[in-house]
């Protein structure tokens, strides 16, 4: 049995909690968040996106949370290096307070005596980054601090994986039309990140150009196509589901069906595909990494090397779930 330790209690931490609750080889011993075991058990019980968890009574007392009769100790503490981690002989802190996302600051929990940490973003530093389904194969269990990368990175990896090895890629151009997340306003107003940034306007009222950082990163999953992609990204009035809108230059001709058949046949747990007419809605809970929208593939005619494919993604639940595929990799080497 592991323990597993989740600093931070927001849309991913718990998502995590609900994947890993009652699993066989897992145990989450403490949760570490600004919030009260009494808000941490309402926000868990109760979900607008995902709908209610369905578990047998969620209660709360002074020392955590009780999930079918299970207590879960919660904690309100600042600084990572003051959580009992080693008291609680944590094996794993999934990092997912959006804070700690350097390695000095994501040291912080091995000094406190965990023995792994997962971080749920992009990482900073010396740190491995690592996409289930793409290169999870290089963990060897030493590694104290990887990164999960981006929710945007683990939908663009497997495709431009399969597209690379079977074809090769010159160059290319992402975007990600994502859902809005909590760092945006709801209503207009001054935001942490400032003007440039444009997360202080209304998140359910506006298309809103963002940054992303998916598509340069992407080289620390494929060291082949380093410096060959970049990318922007639009929140949209949506609360979740995502897609890519990728546009790529390859190294030779092809034709939509040519793509189409080479997606198709590396589907796996992380790349799925459809022919069927999909909306956002429907990636909704659904697992995977990515999901090919076969109908969206393009060829331009005038330059076959030209191709567009089109890629969903749940941004929240995909994305954890991804995440905790290379949990699982990285606690069973």
């Amino acid at each position: 049995m592991k323990n597993i330790a989740i600093n931070g209690f927001g849309r991913i931490g718990r998502i995590a909690f609900r994947e890993i609750f009652g699993a066989a080889n897992y145990k989450v011993v403490a949760i570490n968040s600004q919030s009260s075991p009494e808000e941490l058990a309402y926000l868990l019980k109760y979900d607008t996106v995902h709908g209610n968890y369905d578990v047998e009574g969620i209660t709360f007392n002074e020392e955590g949370i009780i999930v079918d009769g299970e207590l879960i100790r919660t904690f309100i503490i600042n600084e990572a290096k003051n959580c009992p981690w080693g008291e609680l002989n944590v094996d794993l802190v999934l990092e997912c307070t959006g804070i700690y996302t350097t390695e000095e600051k994501a040291m912080e929990h091995i000094e406190a005596g965990a023995k792994h940490v997962i971080i749920s973003a992009p990482g900073k530093g010396n740190i491995k980054t690592i996409v289930y389904g793409v290169n999870h194969q290089t963990l060897d269990g030493t590694e104290k601090i990887i990164s999960a990368a981006s929710c945007t990175t683990n939908c663009l990896a497997p495709v431009i994986k399969v597209i690379n090895d079977n074809i090769g890629i010159s160059s290319g151009f992402m975007t990600t039309i994502h859902a809005y997340t909590n760092d945006q306003a709801t209503m207009d107003g001054v935001h942490s990140k400032g003007i440039a940034s444009r997360r202080g306007r209304a998140a359910a009222q506006n298309i809103i150009p963002a940054s992303t950082g998916a598509a340069k990163s992407i080289g620390e999953v494929i060291p082949e196509v380093r410096g060959k992609l970049d990318g922007v990204s639009f929140r949209v009035p949506v609360i979740d589901g995502s897609c890519i809108d990728l546009t790529l230059n390859l190294v030779r001709e092809v034709s939509a069906e040519e793509i189409n058949k080479i997606l198709l046949n590396n589907v796996n747990e992380v790349l799925k595909f459809t022919y069927d007419p999909v909306v956002s809605s429907d990636i909704i809970g659904n697992p995977c990494g990515a999901l090919i929208d076969g109908k969206c593939t393009k060829v331009l005619n005038s330059n076959k090397k030209l191709v567009k494919i089109v890629a969903w993604y749940d941004n929240e639940y995909g994305y954890t779930v991804q995440m905790l595929r290379t949990m699982q990799v990285l606690l069973n080497k």
